[in-house]
């Protein structure tokens, strides 16, 4: 049997930067251990595989594979998938209004909006299905360092110190002084698991104030280097789990806030994620993750 795939760049409005993503339409009759190694075969970061939705009033179920274990949830999956399935299955509606796209995934269904404006690329938002929420408590600060090829003085600004959040996935957060500094992170895969073993996703979220370029808001990294792939260019459910870092630290006044972080420089794949912020009587009530994508292949898997 033929089935139909895509490969999008997401979080990016031109093609061979951003986050790449492999989507598999026509996933029915595929199982879980035929779904992992066709994930290892693209060797992403994330392949999505679409099926049938279990409510017909939604439009599609999904699954999410890394090269090495299936995603109850991400972020440039979301993104792209939903980008992807508006431009199938409603392209002219797209030009002249949003369309509401609604997408089964293990976490739940997550409600996507996406627009396709004339001229430029398809940009998608989805609400964050869960809220993040501080999930732990992360490891010291010079034991983080060391793991991050670090000093410990590297670490922290502001009020910020290294915390645990997730809005589904986990991820420790830690705050990094300069861009300099950033850009010096390394992993020691020797220190990692006594750094990052208490988080379950075991991955890094290293993010400073001081930004590429004006008007964005945080400049970020992401590493996961017990998995295949080191560090991810753009990381949606990092960016989710960080509204939630935003909130705790920032404390911004109640209201709705938008936050640009850009990922993905020191890789040659330059990223941008928007974040949203709804805050209420001084809490986070409401996060949500948006940014464009771009098709850069497709064919039939046999």
């Amino acid at each position: 049997m033929q089935r139909k795939f895509y490969t999008l760049d997401v979080f990016t409005d031109r093609p061979l930067s951003g986050n790449p993503l492999a989507v598999v339409l026509d996933s029915e009759g595929l199982d879980a251990e035929r779904m992992q190694k066709i994930a290892q075969e693209f060797n992403l970061s994330e392949t999505v595989f679409v099926l049938e939705p279990r409510d017909p009033i939604n439009t599609a179920r999904i699954r999410i594979f890394t090269p090495t274990r299936e995603l109850p949830f991400a972020g440039h999956p979301t993104v792209g998938t939903a980008a992807l399935l508006g431009l199938l299955r409603a392209p002219q509606l797209m030009v002249s209004r949003d369309v509401g796209v609604v997408i089964e995934e293990e976490i739940g269904p997550v409600s996507c909006t996406v627009r396709h404006l004339k001229g430029q690329a398809v940009r998608a938002s989805f609400t964050v299905p869960i809220l993040p929420q501080a999930a732990g408590v992360s490891a010291i600060t010079p034991i983080i360092a060391a793991a991050l090829g670090l000093k410990s003085d590297d670490i922290g600004f502001d009020n910020h110190t290294p915390t645990l959040f997730s809005a589904g996935v986990p991820y420790t957060c830690v705050p990094v002084k300069n861009r300099e500094a950033l850009a010096r992170a390394l992993p020691a895969a020797a220190q990692w698991g006594a750094a990052f073993g208490g988080n379950a996703h075991r991955s890094a979220f290293l993010y400073t104030r001081e930004t590429v370029e004006p008007g964005h808001d945080f400049h970020t990294r992401m590493f996961f280097p017990l998995n295949s792939i080191v560090e991810d260019p753009a990381t949606g459910s990092a960016a989710a789990a960080f509204a939630g870092v935003v909130a705790y630290f920032d404390k911004p006044g109640d209201g709705d806030h938008t936050l640009v972080l850009e990922q993905g420089y020191q890789m040659g794949r330059p990223s941008l994620i928007t974040v949203g912020l709804d805050m209420a009587d001084g809490a986070l009530v409401g996060a949500s993750i948006a940014g464009h994508a771009v098709i850069v292949s497709q064919g039939t898997m046999e």
